[in-house]
């Protein structure tokens, strides 16, 4: 009994908490990188004999920098709003064309979620430009606007897409009840469908939320005045100046900028997790 023991301990540990430990610590080690640089005097960044994995006199004054001299607070709040305006725009298309196409019987609807998903992949990179005509023709250049209305073209078609095969899971049966109890279909939908799809709803949301968050290229086009910047640009085009790397900074804009995402899924990774691999009802 006890050799059984220790050879389920030794598998366990060999398969298990070994192979998680290195990953983890794969996982972490650009933020204890990120965390070390930010508290590290440019001194001690710079001298080469002294281990860069350690900090021998730890400092607050690249986070007071941050704080203080640049508008990194403007470009958290900017980013926030950008990020909840174009995931619920996103969700809000996503969500009534995924049901749509999930559900409703027409000609052509199996090509058409095809296409919505070839679009997702067309590069954002080929987008910009013309994108850059629309919201020049909208005179709203240097907005906050602009990136909550130019974010869903990127982000929609994959919420619907996701979301589409997400409400195929869902039994139309259901609905057929609620319509038989005298429920509309506008009902039906708002009162079965969304509370049985919130986890794929949440998953599409984290995803939408992910990238608006972290994207680069529209918030480096469409905005230009340094207090209206998200934190992305904000923090490479304030922090980098001709050639000089302000290293401490920087790994301090990308530390804080990296916690509101790290919040979110800490809050909503179940969801993430059941949206993704499973489906709304398990039989």
């Amino acid at each position: 009994m006890q050799a059984l023991v220790g050879e389920t301990y030794w598998r366990r540990l060999v398969f298990f908490y070994i192979p998680l430990f290195m990953f983890l610590t794969f996982l972490m080690f650009p933020f204890f990188w990120m965390f070390v640089a930010s508290i590290k005097p440019d001194r001690e960044m710079y001298d080469l004999s002294l281990s860069p994995y350690w900090v021998h006199e730890p400092t607050l004054e690249h986070w007071t920098f941050l704080f203080t001299k640049t508008y990194f607070l403007l470009w958290t709040f900017n980013t926030l709003l950008i990020a909840i305006g174009s995931t619920a725009l996103s969700l809000f298309c996503g969500v009534l064309a995924g049901y749509a196409l999930a559900r409703l019987s027409f000609w052509g609807s199996t090509t058409m979620g095809i296409f919505i998903f070839v679009t997702y992949l067309v590069p954002p990179s080929l987008l910009f430009i013309p994108l850059s005509d629309i919201i020049s023709g909208l005179n709203m250049m240097d907005s906050r606007w602009s990136l909550i209305l130019a974010y869903p073209t990127i982000l929609a078609p994959f919420c619907a897409w996701l979301l589409m095969g997400y409400f195929k899971t869902i039994p139309r049966e259901l609905e057929d009840c609620a319509r038989v109890d005298g429920a509309t279909w506008v009902q039906a939908f708002v009162k079965i469908i969304l509370p049985l799809a919130t986890p794929g709803i949440l998953s599409a949301g984290i995803f939408a939320f992910t990238l608006s968050w972290n994207e680069f290229l529209y918030a480096l086009v469409f905005l230009s005045s340094p207090e209206n910047k998200t934190v992305p640009v904000g923090v490479v085009t304030s922090l980098v100046i001709s050639d000089i790397y302000n290293w401490g900074a920087l790994m301090s804009g990308a530390l804080f900028g990296s916690i509101p995402v790290a919040i979110v899924y800490s809050f909503f990774v179940e969801y993430y997790v059941t949206g993704m691999t499973g489906g709304a009802v398990k039989g």
